[in-house]
């Protein structure tokens, strides 16, 4: 593992990825059981879905850790799930067969890109202050999950407000938040892990934490390779373009951003502002879409989440597989990864967002046309619920202003391509 994963030189051991994996598993756990209950909102089998989470999770990690040797997790997509579920398959009227093969070829695409020169591009495309933003951004998005999925805040019709935080889930995650908070101003190896199984244990007399009936299911899977290629013209040729180009949009830019504002926070970024073997990373993400298509599942994408396990002081693809045995693990074991509440795993999201926020103090906010869409990438994120939404925003914005300000040649031609890619991605689907 030494050899193979080059511990020593990224400044861990095996007992560090180890803890690393365990805890980014468990703050991404829990799409295990969301996942299939929104995919099987289409008629989809549940046990079915969540046998091919699982595994399209492991397999993706798995790609993560070995190809790349980079500390990111993949699972089924948060907001790509739901878009599969209620706008492809649910306002759309394609069929759940029909969205999969949908998925993937929204991946193929992805993958040929990412083997493409297009690939280094786009990454090396993007300022260094934008970069910063998508960092911080992130760092906002997480919390506000973590916060939300606590119950400390409460977001209704549109709207949030202050939860209760006075009993059940909210009381248990402000104690996590406190402990976590406490073993890390003493420089605790393993704090967040720490805090995650504290609150997981004080959860059981608030009646937060609850044991499983049974401890072990029988996998059983009946979505692989459920294609219908000879039924996507059916409703045309826009919703299908729709479609196709949001899936690839949103899986691209959220991994980008993703491994871009992970690997910026954790000092995984060269001189040059790149990341190590984020080529890599990208094409074991493409990968897993398809692959994930075609056991049964949505785009599955680079978890957020794996910010967690970072913090931890996860450095390479040990961490990556570790993460991924213990999805396989799931399979039959799955009741067990239910132990742990949301509550308890959303201080470490909230601990990982004030980490992450350092990245707004490198960004030149004196300077207006840089200020504005550096502003709009990191609040688009957590108020529009979406990473790519984020980048997208700050994208257009950059590109817009550059040019009124007669600098357009200072933006990078891609900039202005990806910026108009995002333009007609939103046209299409609200036009549609």
């Amino acid at each position: 593992m030494e050899k193979f994963f080059k511990l020593s030189k990224n400044g861990t051991n095996v007992k560090t990825e180890i803890i690393g994996g365990v805890t980014t598993f468990f703050a991404m756990a829990y799409i295990i059981f969301v996942n299939p209950d929104l995919l099987s909102s289409t008629g989809m089998d549940f046990q079915s879905v969540m046998v091919a989470t699982c595994i399209a999770s492991a397999l993706g990690c798995f790609l993560t850790g070995l190809i790349a040797n980079v500390p990111f997790a993949q699972a089924p997509g948060m907001g790509l799930n739901a878009f599969f579920s209620f706008t492809v398959a649910g306002a759309m009227g394609y069929t759940w067969q029909q969205a999969l093969t949908i998925v993937l070829i929204s991946g193929l695409l992805f993958l040929a890109i990412t083997v493409s020169p297009l690939r280094k591009a786009i990454i090396v495309s993007i300022p260094a202050d934008l970069k910063n933003a998508i960092s911080t951004g992130i760092g906002l998005f997480i919390a506000f999950i973590g916060l939300n999925n606590a119950g400390i805040i409460h977001i209704f019709e549109g709207f949030t407000d202050m939860g209760d935080i006075t009993h059940g889930s909210g009381l248990l995650a402000v104690i996590g938040i406190l402990i976590t908070g406490v073993l890390m101003a003493w420089n605790v190896k393993g704090a967040i892990f720490i805090g995650i199984v504290s609150a997981t244990i004080i959860g059981l007399p608030l009646q937060v934490t609850k044991i499983p009936e049974s401890f072990v299911i029988v996998p059983q899977i009946n979505t692989i390779f459920q294609f219908d290629f000879g039924g996507l013209m059916s409703l045309g040729v826009l919703p299908l373009v729709t479609a196709i180009i949001t899936f690839l949009i949103v899986d691209m830019f959220d991994t980008v951003g993703t491994l871009i504002g992970t690997a910026s926070n954790a000092g995984m970024i060269d001189e040059d502002g790149n990341m190590r073997n984020g080529d890599k990373a990208l094409i074991a993400d493409a990968i897993a879409t398809c692959a994930g298509a075609c056991l049964g599942t949505s785009t599955v994408t680079t978890y957020v989440e794996s910010t967690t396990g970072v913090s931890a002081g996860a450095r390479t693809g040990l961490s990556s597989c570790v993460t991924g045995a213990l999805f396989l693990v799931a399979l039959v074991l799955a009741p067990v990864a239910g132990i742990v509440p949301s509550a308890a795993t959303a201080p470490a999201m909230i601990i990982v967002g004030v980490l992450m926020m350092k990245g707004v103090s490198k960004i030149n906010w004196n300077d207006i046309e840089t200020a504005i869409p550096c502003f709009l990438t990191v609040a688009m994120m957590p108020f529009a619920y979406s990473i790519a939404d984020g980048i997208g925003f700050g994208f257009i914005s950059y590109a817009i202003i550059k040019l009124f300000r007669r600098k357009g040649k200072e933006v990078p031609v891609l900039i202005y391509i990806l910026s108009a890619l995002f333009i007609a991605t939103y046209i299409l689907t609200f036009l549609h």
